[in-house]
């Protein structure tokens, strides 16, 4: 009886070090300054689009252009290093941080009462449906920069790691752009002063 105690308590000791191991060596897929940009973004649009910067980073850190300038990705006063990484490691994080966003988007169109809207100042009020369809039609233009250049490096890699990354973020740009068909056409803006 002693002895199946101890074997138990032994067992449930090494699952319990081996699990603590397992998540220490799991990999962020965000800077510590990139989540705390993404933190302070509430607003839809704005996290969408810090979303999409985020992605830029990691591939300009790959070497792969998707149309986004270099100036944009130098601002190490805000968001800190570039991210570092194999390949794999980068095109994962690229997979859930375009998961992540999709994800958000997903969320509020499941509950768009759950909006976070801030006090624009004695501005027009900013309304929940405007900054749910920007956000949307941000990542779309994402998706469709994305896109193109993604079937091309999928063309181009033997790594089948890398390719099954490649066919889920290809994918993931499709479903996004067909999305965007189903918004409301924009609202032209007047230019009333």
């Amino acid at each position: 009886m002693k002895s199946s105690i101890f074997y138990i308590l032994t067992i449930a000791a090494i699952f319990t070090f081996f699990g603590t191991s397992a998540d220490a060596q799991r990999r962020d897929y965000l800077t510590d300054e990139e989540i705390e940009i993404i933190r302070d973004a509430q607003e839809i649009d704005l996290r969408i689009a810090v979303l999409v910067h985020a992605i830029d980073r990691r591939l300009a850190v790959l070497k792969i252009n998707v149309g986004n300038t270099e100036k944009e990705l130098k601002e190490k006063d805000i968001w800190g290093p570039l991210p570092t990484g194999s390949k794999i490691e980068l095109l994962s994080d690229v997979k859930r941080i375009f998961q992540k966003a999709i994800d958000d988007i997903d969320n509020l169109a499941a509950r768009p009462d759950s909006a976070v809207i801030y006090d624009t100042d004695g501005k027009k009020p900013k309304v929940p449906k405007d900054l749910f369809n920007k956000a949307v039609r941000t990542l779309a233009a994402a998706a469709t920069r994305y896109r193109p250049v993604f079937e091309k490096e999928l063309s181009l890699t033997e790594v089948k790691t890398e390719k099954g990354a490649y066919m889920d973020l290809i994918e993931n740009c499709s479903q996004v752009i067909e999305a965007v068909t189903k918004l409301p056409a924009e609202a032209k803006k007047s230019k009333n002063k």
